[in-house]
């Protein structure tokens, strides 16, 4: 969801798969013999959390949308994984962007190239993650001002999921969204980890109207419907004409987010790249996440697209299979679609018991802090005592344009949920 015009999509309905740059070997059909898998031409990645003695598993995929109107319209979604960040094996980083407006794609790929950098960057990552989670999206800001991009129309969403040894740490700026799936008895739920920031939320609708925007739907500013009656309802029933934000004597931006990277035009009405900071510690009730862009969200709900995950036990089949749900439910109700991009992201071998030992080797300090999210487990921040490590590995994912096939449901393993 992005500026009134909507958002850039490309040509291809069916596009070719590209060439991944995966180096684990896969575990799990359907694969080449050369390890890669067969749908999405990408080789299955796992990383370890030494600190804790458990491992991450993960894929992407991006798609770029299907615009009929543009046929020459770039992917504007940008994706990193970087792992090992400043040289330390228990850091690791996962992050979607969702670019908007005329130079989308630009501001997309300018944060993607130095949330990184930033981060690693900063001393007080590991003292305080959630306020160099802070700093770092205001700089991203300041720093995409001062670039050569055009950012007055134009902007990103971010969101970002920072492994730092047992605590998984969430930033969010815009409407695209991390997920948690939890095992809870026999079954796996959805918890959000990051909230949509749009006039949707009565929260975010207020700030920004006390910073001067005027909150309408396009009914609204067409005099289809009373624009003094400021209820819309809910994303669902609501998300074909949503309300946008609008200064009070013209007729732009229209965003329909309230915080975002870039789009200086509209930081005069509230928008902002203060990010909202979610904190978990995990468990091993935690069984994988899903970090992703609103393409995948626009039509599927958390905990649709975690049941559609936790079908397979190999992350580029659940990837293939939920993008290319998406993609189907945006022609079923559109003429086109939006990008996509998602990352699935297991985790493995996680053991209470290991972790509990490694916590005081690292001098791990947890406090439980309360939950604004609503979730059944405990929200926390950290302190930690690992020592700062002296380089950054950083593992740049940046391919664009893989498949969206869907993997057969005769080969898929469903993830197992152990009881008691």
């Amino acid at each position: 969801m992005g500026c009134v015009l909507g958002k850039c999509l490309t040509s291809s309905r069916y596009p070719r798969p590209s060439d991944g740059d995966m180096t684990q070997s896969c575990d799990a059909p359907p694969c080449s013999l050369e390890g890669k898998h067969v749908l999405t031409g990408r080789l299955l990645e796992s990383v370890r959390v030494p600190s804790h003695n458990f491992r991450l598993e993960y894929s992407l995929l991006t798609q770029r949308g299907y615009y009929p109107d543009s046929p020459d319209k770039e992917n504007q979604d940008s994706f990193c994984v970087s792992t090992q960040m400043r040289g330390n094996p228990n850091i690791h980083l996962f992050g979607v962007f969702d670019g908007h407006g005329q130079f989308g794609s630009l501001c997309s790929n300018f944060v993607k190239e130095k949330i990184v950098q930033i981060l690693c960057n900063d001393s007080k990552l590991l003292e305080d993650p959630v306020k160099a989670y802070n700093s770092a999206f205001l700089t991203l800001n300041d720093e995409l001002r001062s670039s050569d991009i055009d950012d007055s129309m134009s902007g990103t969403t971010a969101i970002t999921a920072l492994v730092l040894g047992n605590t998984l740490y969430v930033a969010n700026v815009g409407d695209s969204r991390a997920v948690m799936a939890v095992r809870v008895g026999n079954r796996i739920v959805a918890e959000d980890m990051s909230h949509d920031q749009t006039p949707f939320r009565k929260d975010e609708c207020e700030r920004v109207k006390l910073a001067g925007a005027r909150v309408l739907t396009i009914d609204q500013i067409e005099g289809l419907k009373d624009p003094d009656i400021q209820v819309w309802g809910d994303e669902e029933t609501e998300g074909n004409d949503p309300p946008r934000l609008w200064f009070p004597d013209s007729l732009y931006p229209g965003t329909a987010f309230t915080r975002s990277v870039g789009d200086s035009a509209a930081e005069k009405i509230g928008v902002t790249a203060v990010p909202e900071v979610s904190v978990v510690e995990l468990t091993q009730n935690h069984l994988f996440f899903v970090v992703a862009s609103d393409g995948v969200f626009e039509f599927l709900t958390s905990q649709t697209v975690v049941d559609m995950a936790a079908r397979y036990t190999d992350p580029r089949d659940a990837c293939s299979a939920i993008a290319g749900e998406s993609y189907k439910l945006w022609l079923d109700h559109e003429n086109r679609t939006d990008d996509i991009t998602i990352i699935i992201v297991h985790i493995k071998g996680f053991s209470s018991s290991g972790a509990a030992a490694i916590v005081g080797q690292n001098g791990l300090r947890i406090s439980h802090a309360s939950s604004e999210w609503g979730s059944s487990e405990p929200f926390c921040s950290i302190r930690s005592d690992f020592s700062d490590p002296q380089v950054s590995k950083h593992v740049g994912l940046m391919n664009r344009n893989t498949a969206i096939a869907v993997p057969s449901l005769t080969q898929y393993r469903p993830l197992e949920v152990e009881v008691g």
